[in-house]
């Protein structure tokens, strides 16, 4: 039997059995001094830059850019989140970090290193430092889970030892203790990703690509494998780079963004900061799903002109937190600028890394402070004045 040619005993691989205990109660391995170990600590591990990236595709009808002239510096240790819209050049740029992709123009850098210049071997080894994990899972349906997070490991010839010690340490960080046996097709969604995620870390990679690792689950599902990326990245210290068309992921784990659209970089920065003050129009597309709209009959209901009000009228306005100042909603202090009554009528607000996102929308007597007034107030980052509805007592 080759050494990929696996039978199962005891739910670990074949090749492996004369090291693992035959019980199922786990034994504590002394193997020799390993040749499979964890990189040296190494604090500036992880770093990637894009500088002035270019990419072209030939086709029949003529060449296709895919990437303009990319130049993003991304630090070791952090969730770097890639937006943007179908065909805006996501993929093909976090291709060019491991090299799956070529750059037409410029340079990548990995670790200070310009992975342009290296040879097929240092290229392997680059690989084996940045795992990658898929939209579609990628594990082989005929093995497996052990098998298919233990492959790369035999395929760089680790001792079986090591295989078994590495897989067991991994099946446990990601939460699948007693699915060895299992194969793909008695997995959730969520369960097959949790096995590709380790088996992108089997070579305690610096750089962790995510190609849109989520899109193919549901809400929960995605909850939870982005709490397990994050504690990954907390645990581990690697770099998270991910790609994705959701600004409810990017939200939820990145430190920072970058909005490509056709190719180009067009936004980035702070999530929050980003999230708080977009610039660009691809950027407030992409946001638009998680903006607090105002409700139908609410609309309906706010009137432009006071005068087409009978009787009393309130004044409707718009407190907007950009989380740029620190501001969150004092009501106390609403209540005292814009004069009593106030009264709630829509709103939501986000908490993104210590900021305050969102919107109050209120009303509140029609004869209160100017627009210009409330700007020295400091009770919001941004004001606008809808209309008015009318006051019932």
């Amino acid at each position: 039997m080759t050494g990929l040619g696996l039978a199962l005993r005891n739910g670990v691989p074949g090749n492996l059995a004369t090291t693992v205990p035959a019980s199922s109660a786990r034994t504590t391995l002394t193997p020799t001094p390993p040749a499979h170990h964890a990189p040296a600590h190494n604090e500036a591990a992880g770093s990637v830059r894009f500088e002035h990236v270019g990419k072209r595709y030939r086709s029949a009808a003529g060449d296709v850019v895919a990437l303009k002239a990319i130049a993003l510096t991304i630090t070791p240790g952090s969730v770097f989140g890639i937006i943007g819209r179908s065909g805006a050049g996501k993929s093909s740029l976090l291709r060019t970090v491991n090299r799956l992709e070529k750059p037409s123009e410029g340079r990548v850098w990995v670790d200070d290193q310009d992975i342009s210049a290296l040879d097929k071997n240092a290229l392997v080894a680059l690989r084996r430092q940045v795992g990658m994990i898929f939209q579609h899972f990628n594990l082989l349906s005929a093995k497996t889970v052990f098998e298919n997070v233990a492959l790369p490991l035999q395929v760089a010839g680790v001792r079986p030892a090591l295989i078994y010690q590495r897989v067991t340490e991994l099946l446990h960080l990601v939460g699948l203790e007693g699915k060895e046996k299992s194969y793909p097709a008695h997995l959730s969604g969520g369960q097959k990703q949790r096995v590709g995620i380790a088996r992108a870390l089997v070579h305690h990679p610096r750089i962790l690509l995510c190609d849109e690792a989520t899109s193919a689950l549901d809400p929960e599902t995605t909850g939870s494998i982005l709490k397990l990326l994050r504690d990954i990245n907390q645990k581990l210290g690697l770099t998270i780079i991910l790609i994705t068309h959701e600004m409810g992921v990017i939200r939820e784990i990145c430190d920072t963004v970058a909005v490509l659209e056709r190719g180009e970089l067009v936004e980035t920065g702070p999530v929050w900061q980003v999230f708080g003050q977009p610039r660009h129009a691809a950027t407030q597309a992409l946001l638009q799903p998680l903006a607090h709209g105002l409700p139908d009959d609410l609309t309906q209901s706010i009137m432009r002109h006071r005068e087409t009000i009978a009787g009393a009228a309130q004044r409707v306005l718009a407190l907007r937190y950009t989380g740029a100042h620190g501001r969150t909603p004092d009501f106390a202090r609403i209540g005292q600028v814009l004069g009593h009554p106030v009264r709630l009528l829509h709103g939501g607000l986000d908490r993104i890394q210590g900021h305050s996102h969102g919107q109050l929308i209120v009303s509140a007597p029609a004869d209160g402070p100017s627009l210009s007034a409330l700007a020295a107030s400091e009770l919001a980052d941004e004001y606008q004045e809808l209309g008015y509805v009318a006051h019932h007592d």
